[in-house]
């Protein structure tokens, strides 16, 4: 039976929906098959935000419509058939997880009382333990964005919970732990202690107030005001709006109230005011706006349009019909939303792992850590290691998007120390139109003339038998691949990861000159962790070296089983050929055996076998056929294949074929991280990236 939790609140506007994703992703990263349920939506005409958000995450795999019980209306006519159905939806979606977390109501249709202890009933009826979430902010929903909510006192928060306790064990629920959501940053310890003694049974969390997660997006406002994008980047709809300026005045008074992150309400016919806003935007003497709202059915003259097409501004500009006073209404009643990325996203789950205690939650719940690794577990093991001992990493493509979003991803959630390169003023205005946070990164221009000089006196050192003058190395230094490779060698990084938008070659050539390779190793070569549904494998050389020799081929073995110790795979290499042990012949599979050989002597300790081919690697029963005594035969781990067509094409066989997460190329062999991306990376891939290069630099640390 799965292991489930009930998360329900006190009243409405608690967040719950954020302490459900930090839940949910906790569960995650404990057990393969996590489930979603949402007992009582508001209809079934119109799809739960809070479901999809949940089901979008990747641990995720259910489908909408199995995930919801019963509507209010439902509960309204029969509570008691509406609690029939709800269990038996519950257990279904149960048979199919390992955990799963249960999304109560949202308060938007009977008074408090009543609906937390149907909660309570649903709970107990479905055997699942209640996290409770009490909101730590007084007078909630519209007024957020009117700026008067009031952070609610230890005091207060303490009496809450002794009301709301009873109604739980009226409906016989029990109650497994208690967060307190947006609560008074400064007062944390106090809340979580007056709240326990109140409680009084399970952990107690605080999670303190961050604007940003009741924030609307200039999406949900362009939607709330039934608005259509004008002109601007639909990309920057993503932005938080953090404030409201209505500028039905002159341009002279308007400008000094424009506010960091503020969506600005402009009368459609005061276009000179439309006009200097998107000048100030653009000025950088003035405040970042979030994005314009022209209210009223005016029509934008055409020569106003083209001054600002010839602008060249990237500020979402959208218009709706509406009056000023009915806009700036629905403006500050939209509450932000969090979808399945970007910064919101990550500040919620960044503020759930630091202020609630992760072990201790799967402990409560009874959710022992699963033997069976899937690709989502194992991307999370990457990000908690590299946590666990930051370092520093340093991102030569600043101009890159994506480069960026992954950089303010790793930074929210604490994984590594970042440098990014380019002019520090254009990543800056790129991350705030963006809506990005790099404010913790070092923003590094490669022309720095201090750093040019220190770099190409060095450079001309190292490569001063091949020539290279001072001059010479000064123009080369300046390259971002070169600029960031000198930032690891002289210790001002403790890695690289670049590609994302340029060569392998561009990327590695550098290392290859200035870091180089490791004392005993000859080559550097690449693996990929292979993330199946069960299980982690390594594939290598997939990526650097073309045909090697068997010396190299040895090497590569060496390497890759280093790489998989040091992810947390336990080693057993396979030298793959197209023939198993002696039965075959010819120079292939004669390199593959010189190669087993050569590894042997040089790592005795290493379970080895080769040449092998691939199913009597992999498979038990074949192995049994082929190699019956083989230590490795049918559980390798390592898989070495004999030249770079075959490694390259094999891996992303499986990636296509078996839906394997394929993560990599890593590079091994270096003195230093260095590590190249894919030019079609996905920003997940470059924080993956970036998480191996920090655990591969604790190693070379140790």
């Amino acid at each position: 039976m799965a292991r489930s939790i009930y998360i329900t609140s006190a009243e409405g506007h608690s967040g719950k929906s954020t302490v459900a994703l930090g839940v949910l992703d906790a569960l995650s990263r404990a057990t393969p098959r996590v489930g979603v349920f949402r007992p009582i939506a508001r209809s079934t005409a119109e799809r739960d935000y809070v479901l999809e958000m949940l089901l979008g995450h990747d641990g995720v795999d259910l489908d909408y419509d199995e995930c919801v019980g019963v509507t209010y209306d439902d509960v309204r006519a029969d509570p008691d058939a509406a609690l029939a159905t709800i269990v038996g939806r519950f257990k279904a979606v149960e048979a199919q997880c390992d955990a799963v977390v249960v999304v109560g109501t949202d308060y938007t249709d009977v008074g408090s009382p009543a609906e937390l202890a149907y909660n309570a009933r649903v709970a107990a009826n479905l055997g699942t333990p209640v996290l409770l979430v009490l909101g730590g902010r007084a007078h909630q929903g519209q007024a957020e964005q009117l700026g008067t909510t009031t952070p609610r006192t230890p005091e207060e928060m303490a009496q809450i919970a002794r009301l709301a306790i009873p109604e739980l064990r009226r409906g016989r629920a029990e109650l497994a732990a208690t967060v307190v959501n947006r609560a008074d940053p400064e007062h944390l310890d106090d809340i979580v202690a007056q709240v326990a003694q109140a409680v009084g049974a399970g952990p107690v969390w605080a999670l303190p107030e961050d604007r940003l997660l009741v924030a609307p997006s200039m999406a949900d406002i362009l939607r709330a005001v039934d608005g259509t994008l004008l002109k601007g980047d639909d990309q920057l709809l993503t932005r938080e709006a953090l404030g409201v300026v209505i500028a039905g005045m002159s341009m002279v008074n308007v400008l000094p109230r424009l506010a960091e992150s503020a969506v600005v309400v402009i009368p459609a016919d005061r276009t000179e005011v439309l006009v200097a806003a998107l000048l100030a935007n653009q000025s950088g003497t003035f405040p970042s706006l979030a994005g314009i709202i022209l209210n009223g059915p005016f029509p934008i003259p055409d020569d106003v349009l083209r001054l600002i097409d010839g602008l060249g501004s990237t500020l979402p500009i959208v218009t709706t019909d509406l009056g000023t006073y009915d806009t700036a209404v629905r403006v500050m009643s939209t509450r932000g939303r969090a979808t399945g990325s970007g910064r919101r996203y990550d500040t919620a789950l960044a503020l759930f792992e630091k202020h609630v205690d992760i072990a201790e939650l799967t402990r409560v719940l009874g959710v022992a850590r699963a033997t069976v690794v899937t690709p989502l577990m194992f991307e999370y093991g990457l990000l908690e290691r590299a946590r666990a001992d930051r370092r520093h990493i340093v991102l030569p493509e600043g101009g890159d998007d994506r480069v960026l979003r992954a950089a303010a991803s790793l930074l929210k959630r604490e994984v590594a120390e970042l440098t990014i390169l380019g002019d520090p003023g254009a990543i800056a205005a790129r991350a705030t139109e963006l809506g990005l946070d790099l404010g913790d990164a070092h923003l590094v221009s490669p022309f720095d003339p201090e750093l040019v000089e220190r770099f190409a006196t060095e450079y001309a050192r190292l490569r001063a038998h091949k020539g290279v003058t001072y001059e010479k190395a000064a123009d080369t230094v300046t390259d971002v691949s070169y600029f960031g490779t000198m930032m690891v060698h002289l210790g001002l990084a403790d890695g690289m990861v670049s590609g994302a938008a340029h060569t392998t070659a561009h990327t590695i050539r550098p290392a290859f000159e200035i870091i180089k390779t490791k004392p005993g190793v000859s080559v550097v070569s690449s693996v990929f962790l292979m993330a199946l549904a069960d299980r982690v494998l390594v594939y290598g050389d997939c990526a650097v070296i073309p045909d090697p020799t068997a010396e190299q081929l040895a090497d590569i073995a060496i390497s890759s089983a280093a790489t998989a110790a040091q992810f947390g795979v336990e080693p057993r290499v396979a030298m793959l050929s197209y023939s198993t042990g002696e039965s075959g012949s010819g120079a292939d599979v004669d390199k593959v055996r010189l190669a087993t050989q050569l590894a042997r002597e040089r790592a005795p300790e290493l379970p080895i076998e080769g040449p092998i081919q691939y199913d009597a690697a992999a498979d038990a029963a074949v192995a049994k056929a082929k190699l019956p005594q083989s230590a490795v035969a049918g559980r390798a781990t390592v898989f070495v294949f004999p030249d770079l067509n075959t490694g390259n094409n094999t891996y992303k066989a499986v990636q296509r074929s078996a839906g394997a997460v394929a993560i990599g190329p890593v590079l091994q062999g270096l003195n230093k991280p260095i590590n190249d991306l894919s030019r079609g990376a996905l920003v997940q891939d470059i924080v993956n990236t970036v998480a191996i290069t920090a655990i591969q630099a604790q190693g070379s640390a140790s």
